[in-house]
């Protein structure tokens, strides 16, 4: 590998577990916001933004369709305060995944890789997670795309590129981005946004769904870090 590539990572179920802690910020906001418990939370493993994830729960817990995006907003502005509150719960019930951090030091210590983020998670959220887990100095935060940036994940990919080629002087596109995600929402943000991906079955997605989706590769883990550069190596060898 002797050009620069572009390597946004997942970060939920990727990099790391929070347990009930997502759950238990939506519950907390979605009550501070319309006055009562939500009865339903969005679905779990999906990598949807939040911003979407906040609109299906105002919706399946019954709020009126006019008041959607008015309090939508409002809850979204809540999530990054309500997370920080509690970053000791983030730590307590939530774990790195395996392989994690040696994969992450081995991304950024490769002279040839950028390692950033594309995350559901607003910037804040993101940052605050990995803070919890002392995994932000893996990861160049300033060139991520974010749910903050767009509520289109595929979107997300763009803007990315976007800011690392500001940042770094390289243009990125396709041959040179290769995300890093444990789930379908990960495989499309790729093929739409104009990534590779390496698909890890680390979540809630299976290895085969994976493969079926799209995943350009598939790993079980993220146990072995040279297989992981060379499977980076591999995907952006034409460039």
């Amino acid at each position: 590998m002797t050009s620069t590539v572009l390597v946004p990572w997942d970060i939920d179920r990727t990099l790391l577990y929070v347990g009930d802690t997502d759950r238990a910020v939506y519950k907390a906001a979605f009550r501070a916001v319309v006055g009562r418990d939500a009865t339903k939370l969005p679905e779990r493993g999906t990598g949807r933004t939040m911003p979407l994830a906040v609109r299906e729960l105002l919706t399946a817990n019954d709020v009126d369709q006019r008041d959607i995006e008015p309090l939508a907003e409002r809850i979204v502005g809540l999530l990054p305060p309500l997370l920080a509150e509690r970053s000791d719960q983030l730590r307590s019930s939530g774990q790195i995944m395996p392989g994690a951090v040696a994969a992450l030091e081995a991304v950024h210590a490769h002279p040839h890789l950028i390692p950033t983020v594309v995350t559901g998670n607003l910037r804040q959220s993101a940052a605050i997670k990995l803070g919890a887990f002392d995994l932000e100095r893996y990861v160049d935060l300033s060139v991520g795309g974010f749910a903050s940036d767009h509520s289109h994940r595929p979107a997300l990919v763009g803007i990315a590129q976007r800011r690392a080629t500001d940042r770094y002087g390289t243009a990125f596109d396709r041959a040179n981005t290769v995300i890093i995600g444990d789930s379908l929402e990960d495989v499309r943000t790729g093929a739409e946004g104009g990534a590779r991906v390496i698909a890890i079955a680390s979540g809630t997605t299976s290895f085969d769904r994976l493969t079926e989706a799209g995943a350009d590769r598939v790993l079980d883990d993220l146990c072995d870090p040279a297989a992981l550069l060379q499977t980076i190596t591999d995907l952006t060898a034409g460039r």
